[in-house]
């Protein structure tokens, strides 16, 4: 327009607004290039924790061969015996949390929502957060073991007899530490879990009896706390009092029968509770079968009551005898009903296919490899819920630590099973409350099937 003079930007060596901004997003970039550049990578940190555990084991091991062998030939027996019993129960419970988290970790990579099953909240702690807990729990219970075991056979008993009461004191308040930290939510989950296994007054959640049926695995564990910590309030610790017959935590004591069978007698009344509130007999049926353990215990713990020739004759062969039917009972029940393998099809097929994906979905191999191996150690376990057989810790330790596995397994297919449940609910009462059309009963109506 006439009037109007184009204002033209003449150019000069003078830097302007935006350029000392560009600078120093620059500078900026630079700086945060070099600290990257500085920090080491994730798969070094990751090959340097793995070097230092490996050390931390190996010094460890050293330790505790050396501790042992400093022993008195008659002594290292006991001295071994004692010790497993303080620290097998959180080794066991140890391998229990990685094998969890490894079952979460497949749930979560396959179409199984875990999450949902269980009824849990957002702030549900994932596979990385157990496992997080089961590495520190692998670092400290080994080390205090370690600690027990050095300062014991160096005349420190005083010493000695404080590592696993401190351990002890200490996983206790954690898991009650009632301030938000260290996971209260889930703790506190747990914790009403546990209390409602113990009191099945309410109706039962499938959390509710799958921890029960986690628990029954685990009845040595507890039977083991319970002797422990027996032992930890009559100040029998780095003693050999308790090994005397009479002794009050001794293998005479009544309470070991009494809660290596609470677990089960909890399962019981759960099974009771739902058949008052569903009315179906299998849960009759189930309630059956954890009552055949109940034999297996009182037999067993009636070797310490009844004098040899008794036990030999008559007690032995009732106990054989219920082992196998409980053994039977159980393996039949994980195979019919828990499991129901005949439409289990999600568990391992993985939504980015793997290694373990391919080798394991869809293979008939792994079925026949669950239900054989589910026979074996169902019998095996039968052998350890044995109260006679308790002296016996290697072997018992062994066999505890292959029920956790079997149950381990258990829990994979019992998850589908139940999500199967879920989405096959889900899809009837979708159908049932669908309005249909006259043509659409026309159609149902003639042959006579019920949706």
């Amino acid at each position: 327009m006439p009037g109007i003079v184009p204002v033209l930007r003449h150019t000069s060596n003078k830097p302007t607004t935006s350029d000392y901004e560009e600078s120093e997003l620059d500078e900026m970039k630079g700086v945060q290039t070099y600290s990257a550049a500085m920090l080491p990578s994730p798969v070094f940190l990751f090959r340097f924790k793995v070097v230092l555990f490996i050390l931390w084991f190996i010094c460890c091991l050293k330790i505790s061969w050396g501790s042992v062998m400093r022993m008195n030939t008659d002594l290292q027996d006991l001295f071994l015996y004692e010790t497993f019993l303080y620290y097998n129960p959180l080794l066991l419970v140890t391998l229990m949390v990685w094998l969890w988290g490894i079952n979460l970790w497949v749930f979560s990579q396959s179409s199984v929502s875990y999450a949902r099953v269980f009824d849990l909240d957002h702030t549900h702690l994932t596979h990385h957060e157990i496992w997080k807990c089961a590495t520190w729990m692998t670092i400290v219970v080994p080390t205090s073991m370690t600690a027990y075991q050095y300062l014991y056979s160096h005349g420190e008993v005083a010493l000695a007899a404080s590592q696993p009461v401190m351990l002890y004191i200490v996983a206790l308040t954690l898991l009650i530490f009632p301030f938000d930290i260290f996971y209260l939510s889930s703790r506190y989950f747990l914790l009403r879990t546990i209390w409602r296994i113990c009191l099945p007054l309410q109706a039962i959640t499938f959390a509710d009896f799958f921890l029960a049926d986690i628990m029954t695995s685990m009845s040595k564990v507890f039977s083991d706390l319970e002797r422990s910590t027996c032992r930890m309030l009559n100040k029998q610790v780095a003693t050999i009092a308790w090994f005397e017959a009479d002794a009050i935590c001794g293998s005479h004591s009544v309470a070991i029968p009494l809660v290596l069978v609470f677990p089960y007698l909890c399962r019981f009344f759960q099974c009771l509770r739902q058949y008052k509130d569903t009315k179906e007999k299998t849960c009759l049926f189930n309630a059956l079968k954890y009552t055949t353990a109940i034999p297996v215990i009182f037999l067993s713990a009636l070797k310490y009551h009844v004098i040899p020739d008794s036990w030999t004759n008559f007690y032995r062969p009732l106990w054989l005898i219920s082992s196998v039917i409980n053994s039977l009972y159980s393996f039949y029940w994980d195979i019919t009903r828990d499991w129901d393998l005949s439409i289990l099809s999600r568990i391992f097929k993985f939504k980015n296919p793997t290694f373990w994906s391919d080798a394991l979905h869809g293979k008939v191999w792994v079925y026949y490899w669950v239900v054989f191996s589910n026979l074996i150690l169902r019998c095996t376990w039968t052998y350890k819920l044995s109260a006679h057989l308790r002296h016996n810790y290697l072997t018992v330790f062994t066999i505890t630590a292959l029920e956790i596995v079997r149950r381990f397994q258990w829990i994979f297919f019992r998850v589908e099973n139940e999500w199967n449940k879920m989405n096959n609910k889900q899809w009837v009462e979708l159908s049932t409350n669908t309005p249909k059309t006259e043509e659409e009963d026309t159609l149902l109506g003639s042959t006579g099937h019920e949706v």
